[in-house]
């Protein structure tokens, strides 16, 4: 019985949807963890602003925008949004501030961009796609992530900006509550596939601790040979693992479907280890995905088709 349980608790959550083309899907995610009912006592909020994000995705999409332009407007939607840990409203380190990490990746060309470690730079996924399209780099860090992106226009704030009054409660008291890293995935009507993840981190963190968020491969992975992926977690095993990597990988080597590709990461290897966390997951076809081993994992997507779901709980 105790097994079958624990099987129940690991079924993905998949809708199998636009197999045919023109068609169009985003999934986003706002942190996985210990996501309850009992203690989720600002459920509504969190549905209204995962609701307020796919709909920014959704009109993109449905003009005929590309999936990467979708993206990164609902990831800066969100890091706008104090309820998630990513811009404002990010967790903070051991020192009291705010340090950012984001990255984007296009399914169509393999190109990538990620920053991690900023503190000014409002909005770090547009840093991210910057990295991508205006420079010959993947990676920028700290200081110079910030240079780069004041280079090129981008907005910059003082770091008390993304600062509120319950994360400062939070760092004071240790406490953690729902709330957590951002991602967006998206399938365009032109068959392109992208996907972006941004975050605040792991509160309390110390000595520039960077998780998988910003890491191509662990946290973020897009090809239209294969699907898109957005992690959500315990960084660390996200990135010993290569988690999004791995799921394209089984998808696009061994023809397996998207949620059979994620069980088979978190069901042999992920949860195992004793990693914690979900991915939302769109592939070539359209389809979409969720999957996660936590209690819960604040998620929405939309189809072209008329599909619609917000969750929060498992």
């Amino acid at each position: 019985m105790k097994n079958f349980f624990l099987l129940f608790l690991l079924l993905p959550l998949t809708t199998v949807l636009n197999t045919h083309g023109q068609n169009w899907t985003i999934a986003i995610h706002g942190g996985a963890g210990n996501i309850t009912r009992e203690n989720t006592k600002d459920s509504l909020l969190y549905k209204q602003a995962l609701d307020s994000a796919l709909t920014i995705g959704c009109s993109i999409l449905q003009s005929g925008g590309t999936s990467l332009d979708a993206v990164e407007q609902v990831i800066i939607f969100l890091e706008d949004h104090p309820l998630f840990n990513a811009g404002r409203g990010a967790v903070l380190t051991n020192k009291g501030e705010a340090e950012l990490d984001a990255s984007v990746m296009e399914g169509k060309s393999l190109k990538a961009g990620a920053v991690a470690g900023v503190k000014t730079i409002r909005h770090p996924i547009s840093a991210a796609r910057a990295v991508m399209e205006k420079s010959e780099h993947v990676f920028l860090a700290g200081a110079g992530a910030q240079e780069f992106a004041a280079e090129n226009g981008l907005e910059t704030v003082e770091n008390s900006f993304f600062i509120t009054d319950s994360r400062k409660k939070m760092l004071e008291k240790y406490q953690k509550k729902p709330g957590g890293t951002v991602g967006c995935v998206a399938h365009d009507m032109q068959g392109n596939l992208a996907a972006g993840t941004s975050t605040g981190g792991m509160m309390n963190k110390k000595y520039g601790r960077i998780g998988d968020a910003p890491v191509i491969g662990a946290g973020t992975y897009a090809s239209n040979s294969s699907c898109a992926v957005s992690c959500t977690g315990h960084g660390e095993y996200f990135i010993r693992y290569a988690v999004a990597f791995n799921i394209h990988a089984l998808v696009s080597y061994l023809n397996m479907d998207i949620s059979a590709a994620a069980s088979k990461v978190f069901d042999e290897q992920l949860t195992p280890a004793g990693g914690t966390g979900g991915v939302i997951i769109a592939d070539k076809k359209g389809n979409y995905c969720f999957y996660f081993n936590t209690s819960g994992m604040f998620r929405a997507a939309a189809t072209s088709t008329g599909k619609k779901e917000v969750c929060l709980f498992r």
